[in-house]
């Protein structure tokens, strides 16, 4: 059983949600038929955002090919990337048994009414799980790591459904929750600060930049694609590249811009009918017509226009820390690929002002690139406990976008380093 399960992890996302999905629609007493499409659709859409992420990475390529020949060899920690860090975590002995757990407890609380959230994102599991590994790591304890894996597991719901209104009603996604478990415990709650320190300061509270509404004023000028056409251009022109790939990036851009909105309601068509199983099952299952959110991943937020905007002028601002931050041993090349899922959170809570939304999201940009350098030491550590042998110093954002994982570093580092040494 732990080994199927296992296998299906290892064949990512992309593969195993619209298994969930189905299964999940099976569960939900939908017809075979129904559970099977609305979990292919989820599947379909999910391939479809991935997709045009990857054309966006692909885009600004050429910029994160240009800054890594900014004089980087002086950098000794390797910036490893998510995806290695993330893998590794699903290799340790509780992972499989903490997914388990994690899950069933998951629908136990549902039933019992003590949350409205029902986290399918399986994938994103990683989130907890990393923190947990770590203190697995720093422990040498099993246990300790498998505990922390379910606490942070049913913390995750918690959050998912503080911000399921909000997230419903800014992102159109109705049903549906973000459980992501960085973002919507970090991201989030900074982003919702630094607005309520906006709205606290005359003047500057009275700047409103939200692209729907430059669209409202400047007809196609102001139009997504339109934007993300300059936006790309802009970000061609800073990195020195030839006309045809500043045209390039400018495109590609643009398309990024226009289609994650497109494979966003391909995948809502299939939430949709499991939205509306899980409706009928709560309704045969309890006394009250209780609300279930069903909690996915941070991609959902992709079509975001503003959140795309920002992660493209957060990329060169991420490159420029790594000059002026003190101290700083790793260049975040890793860590430009993930800016994308860092913005969206920021973005909800400013509600789509682009101006908060960027000065936010260099706030948290700058945090966690610290924390990424300065918990070096324990992600290594946490690395060779997973059986995967690395030579010198790695690193990755998630020591300073995943919380837990900052703040277990931070106690480690701070109180038990020393001894340790």
């Amino acid at each position: 059983m732990m080994d199927i399960i296992q296998q299906i992890l290892n064949a990512g996302a992309v593969v195993m949600l619209p298994i969930v999905m189905f299964l999940l629609g099976l569960i939900l007493r939908m017809k075979i038929g129904k559970a099977f499409k609305a979990g292919l659709m989820v599947g379909i859409g999910f391939a479809g955002i991935n997709l045009v992420i990857n054309l966006l990475m692909t885009t600004v390529q050429p910029a994160i090919d240009y800054y890594k020949s900014l004089g980087t060899t002086g950098y000794t920690t390797v910036d490893i990337g998510w995806a290695a860090m993330g893998a590794s975590s699903f290799s340790v002995p509780f992972a499989a048994p903490a997914i388990l757990l994690v899950f069933g407890l998951n629908v136990v609380l549902v039933l019992l009414g003590w949350t409205k959230v029902l986290n399918v994102d399986i994938w994103n599991f990683i989130h907890f799980l990393i923190p947990a590994t770590l203190a697995y790591a720093l422990t040498g304890n099993l246990w300790v790591g498998l505990g922390t894996a379910v606490f942070l597991g049913i913390i995750t719901l918690f959050f998912a459904q503080w911000i399921a209104p909000k997230w419903e009603s800014f992102y159109g996604l109705e049903g549906t929750t973000c459980s992501t478990f960085s973002f919507i415990t970090y991201a989030y709650p900074l982003g919702w600060l630094i607005n309520w320190l906006f709205d606290r300061i005359p003047k500057v509270r009275d700047i409103d930049v939200s692209l729907e509404k430059i669209s409202d004023k400047l007809g196609v000028v102001g139009d997504p694609a339109f934007i993300g056409l300059v936006v790309g251009i802009f970000l061609g022109c800073i990195t020195l590249q030839p006309w045809t790939t500043v045209l390039t990036m400018g495109m590609g851009t643009a398309a990024v811009l226009v289609l994650l909105p497109k494979m966003v309601s391909v995948m809502m068509e299939g939430l949709a009918a499991i939205g509306e199983g899980a409706k009928a099952f709560m309704k045969r299952h309890t006394k009250d017509d209780r609300e279930l959110y069903i909690g996915m991943d941070i991609a959902l937020a992709l079509g975001d226009p503003t959140a795309i905007t920002v992660t493209v002028f957060m990329i060169p601002l991420a490159v420029l820390y790594a000059f002026l931050i003190p101290g700083m041993t790793y260049f975040p090349l890793g860590l430009l690929t993930v800016i994308v899922y860092m913005v969206p959170m920021i973005s909800l809570a400013t509600k789509g002002n682009v101006f908060r939304t960027l000065i936010g999201s260099a706030i948290y940009l700058f945090f966690v690139e610290f924390c990424a350098n300065l918990f070096a030491p324990e992600a290594t550590m946490m690395m060779n406990a997973t059986g995967v042998s690395v030579t010198g110093q790695i690193t990755d954002g998630s020591f300073g976008f995943n919380p837990a994982a900052a703040i277990i570093s931070a106690i480690h580092h701070f109180f038990f380093a020393g001894v340790a040494a």
